[in-house]
């Protein structure tokens, strides 16, 4: 990580944006991540990725399957251009790829749908490590994929006649209580590394700078020829 092209990008932005990016890093977090795995409803898909960034969630991560993700920027308010985003969308099996991947990164999967000896919001246990929930689409929820992959399984309880919530106001109340609660455990480690901190930084500044891969150039020329690692 260059902190030094970070330090010279960050000249390029008022001392008020400046300020922001550090306020809303200070409560980033890769501690929780979300999985929307084969939605097809852009607005429900919007709205939950706008749950991700008000509950300082940085990662984000996609299954496309039979459906392609859209984004509805009307809903979505521009939250998609501070999350890293990343998609499932080149194997056969594009849950398993996701899977598997998360599972490289230290996650256990986390499956949001009610099943036998699965835990409610409340009894999570967020101290024994990180946790990517997986959502699934609207009518016929996660796959037998993720569902025979899980880690394990989390339900909000219910008191009324239907049996569930849409996607986006499931992912608002499970991030709402577990950033809280995360947040406010003196034992978990959610903060980012200083690694991780400056990498955000690096692509917020990327995306807000007008221009900004030229002006690199002319840093990494200053510096004796080096390469932007971009």
């Amino acid at each position: 990580m260059d902190y030094q092209l970070v330090d010279y990008l960050s000249g390029f932005i008022t001392d008020e944006r400046n300020e922001l990016f550090e306020r809303i890093l200070d409560q980033r977090t890769k501690y929780l991540t979300v999985v929307l795995e084969n939605i097809y409803q852009p607005q429900n898909a919007s709205a939950a990725m706008r749950s991700v960034d008000c509950f300082g969630l940085q990662d984000a991560h996609v299954i496309e399957n039979s459906n392609s993700f859209e984004v509805d920027r009307e809903v979505a308010m521009g939250a998609t251009k501070w999350l890293s985003v990343k998609s499932y969308n080149k194997k056969d099996d594009n849950s398993l790829d996701a899977i598997r991947s998360l599972r490289q990164k230290g996650y256990r999967i986390v499956a949001t749908t009610p099943h036998e000896g699965d835990t409610n919001l409340e009894d999570f246990d967020l101290r024994k490590g990180k946790a990517a929930f997986v959502f699934g689409t609207e009518l016929t929820g996660i796959s037998d994929v993720v569902k025979n992959e899980a880690d394990e399984f989390l339900k909000i309880p219910m008191h009324g006649f239907t049996e569930s919530f849409n996607i986006s106001v499931s992912a608002s109340v499970i991030l709402h209580h577990l950033t809280w609660k995360m947040r406010n455990d003196p034992e978990i480690d959610w903060r980012l590394s200083p690694e991780e901190r400056a990498a955000i930084k690096l692509e917020w500044l990327r995306r807000t700078i007008k221009s900004s891969d030229l002006i690199e150039e002319e840093y990494y020329a200053h510096q004796g020829g080096a390469t932007s690692s971009k």
